[in-house]
């Protein structure tokens, strides 16, 4: 066999699944010997050594059953998450399995024979039993003291059907050792009957099985607690979806505003998720017509990940909405969105634009916060346009907040987006190409055609975080 991996190196990675079918086949192959191997040597029963063996090679069969059902378990993977598992701390670690060449130190015999009223036990049941090898052996009356209170009619039980009505002994219990620790024993025997059909004797094989059990609860904690965490993970998932999507805003495709009147701004947006975590992240976009005439537009990212983040974030864009309806400009409006987050009681950042657009002069109005400012398209060339001073929202008491001013012509085009639409290590590199599609945005004839071209150019790309992208087209 080979030798056991150094505590100094490490351990090997978990096989494939080609690796483990033929674990599989080795399986159940040395399983087809070992019983064919039993079934030669078919002892009459009269011998004490060929019952032992028997026995033996009943334990063998039944372990590499186990063996083929756990390498089984471990091909196929977890099972399918149950309907309605709750939370789960994280999983504990396997214990770590006995030492190679421990086996036949945990197995042990023992024969009483009723007729002498003799009972004779191997050197390794004194072991398993916790007993001192220079005492006599105990008798099957004697045996239960050794037994958990609460295992000893299952023990009473196994050997009074033996004993009654012949029944082959099959079962576990537990034995408190001389020092209070506490090993689980696995028992098989039968009863040897004598030519009266009464029975003369009984034997048995008693192994150690406290490890392979705690290895087995271990497993099955593990397995249920890996069901509980992907469960809680999907109905996160789920839950950070619903709620994102009940305060985005409702329309899809492009939007048109003001809604009555003549038409000014031609709108459209889209959400692109992380493609390296399953989890909700915290941006947003929005365009509102407000009560003035103007027009609300407006991207943002809170930090994390989660139905909290996602809750957050409505929190933030509530407040923008309703902060903005009263008329609030966007340099105030940022101060307090500031505000607002540092006194919540799970201190957040948070990046956002804000911007207020006047149809009648074609003004806009924005502030930032340590976010990535818009971009404007005119006659087929594109440029970032000069950033007022803003800090990230949450990350200091009392900032202030400038705006600037931007006079748009029709045809422009304004795209606004958060910046997990690139890169973060090259984010100038991915400002360069989306100014590089001015070309295509002017061949656009709508908003809507303009985020097609956006997510033709990045929405394959391996982004760490989600993003967000409005384009405004000023169609007059």
């Amino acid at each position: 066999m080979p030798p056991h991996l150094s505590a100094d190196h490490p351990a090997a990675p978990p096989p494939e699944r080609g690796s483990v079918d033929a674990l599989i086949s080795q399986a159940r192959r040395l399983k087809g010997d070992v019983d064919a191997v039993r079934r030669d040597a078919r002892p009459d029963g009269s011998d004490p050594q060929d019952r032992w063996q028997r026995a033996l090679y009943d334990l063998a069969l039944h372990q590499l059953t186990d063996l083929d059902e756990h390498l089984a378990q471990l091909r196929d993977g977890p099972p399918p998450v149950p309907a309605s598992p709750e939370a789960a701390p994280a999983p504990r670690a396997v214990p770590p399995a006995p030492r190679r060449g421990s086996l036949l130190s945990q197995v042990g015999s023992a024969e009483w024979n009723f007729l002498t009223d003799e009972a004779s036990w191997s050197g390794e049941l004194y072991q398993i039993l916790g007993r001192d090898p220079a005492a006599a052996p105990l008798t099957l009356d004697e045996l239960p003291s050794l037994v958990l209170d609460e295992d000893r009619p299952k023990l009473t039980a196994l050997v009074t059907d033996c004993l009654v009505d012949a029944k082959p002994i099959d079962g576990e219990f537990r034995v408190v050792h001389a020092d209070g620790g506490v090993r689980t024993v696995h028992m098989r025997g039968e009863p040897v009957l004598d030519t009266d059909g009464s029975t003369a004797s009984m034997w048995a094989v008693l192994r150690d099985v406290s490890e392979l059990r705690r290895s087995q609860r271990t497993v099955s904690e593990t397995r249920d607690s890996l069901q509980r965490q992907r469960h809680r993970a999907q109905t996160e998932h789920r839950l950070a979806i619903e709620l994102q999507e009940a305060v985005l805003p409702p329309w899809r495709g492009s939007l048109r505003l003001p809604r009555q009147g003549p038409e000014t701004l031609d709108l459209a947006a889209h959400y692109l998720p992380s493609s390296t975590s399953a989890l909700i992240g915290g941006d947003w976009y929005d365009a509102l017509e407000l009560a003035d005439g103007e027009t609300l537009l407006s991207v943002g990212d809170l930090t994390g990940r989660g139905v909290a983040v996602t809750s957050g974030m409505a929190t933030l864009l509530g407040a923008v909405r309703g902060m903005a309806m009263t008329g609030t400009q966007p340099g105030q409006l940022m101060a307090w969105l500031n505000q607002l987050l540092d006194v919540t009681a799970q201190p957040a950042l948070g990046s956002a634009v804000c911007c207020r657009y006047r149809p009648e002069t074609r003004t806009l109005v924005w502030a930032q916060a340590g976010h990535p400012a818009p971009l404007l398209f005119r006659g087929g060339t594109g440029r970032a346009l000069r950033a007022p001073a803003g800090v990230l929202l949450g990350a200091t008491s009392g900032a202030v907040y400038e705006q600037a001013e931007e006079t748009l012509r029709p045809g422009d085009l304004l795209l606004l987006h958060t910046d997990g639409l690139v890169r973060r290590h090259s984010h100038t590199g991915s400002v360069n190409r989306l100014l590089d599609l001015a070309p295509r945005f002017g061949e656009a004839r709508t908003a809507q055609d303009c985020v097609r071209v956006v997510v033709e150019e990045f929405g394959e790309a391996e982004r760490e975080d989600d993003a967000c992208v409005l384009v405004v087209r000023v169609t007059s």
